[in-house]
């Protein structure tokens, strides 16, 4: 189970970066409307992804928390070398919003967590 949640949350990770690579200007925005509406939707997103990813790998109990643990741990190391870098591992976008993408990661992680802890 350890593996099977640490490389959803490798493929997950390395999707969505393939993603803003490719389209982040659709989905990055500068200005605080446009953000908070991407934070929120995202926190919503993934309150639901990550338990019911739970619950496709058969984490229940208290290993649902460590698979959670293990579907975020790409996002949250590897996206801190995403904002350290991210000039270069996202010249589409402006950097004046790696601080947008490092809170839209925080926050998708925290729905994720949040999700988890109040799953049934």
């Amino acid at each position: 189970m350890n593996a099977r949640a640490l490389s959803i949350g490798f493929a997950i990770w390395a999707g969505a970066t393939i993603v803003i690579r490719l389209a982040g200007e659709r989905i990055l925005r500068p200005g605080v409307t446009p953000s908070l509406v991407l934070y929120l939707a995202s926190l919503v997103l993934m309150s639901f992804l990550v338990p019911w990813l739970c619950r496709l790998i058969g984490a229940a109990g208290e290993t649902r928390f460590r698979a959670a643990v293990l579907l975020m741990l790409p996002t949250l190391l590897l996206d801190s070398f995403s904002c350290l870098y991210f000039a270069r591992i996202f010249p589409n976008l402006d950097p004046a919003l790696a601080g947008v993408y490092g809170g839209w990661m925080l926050v998708c992680c925290a729905g994720a967590a949040a999700g988890v802890l109040t799953a049934r």
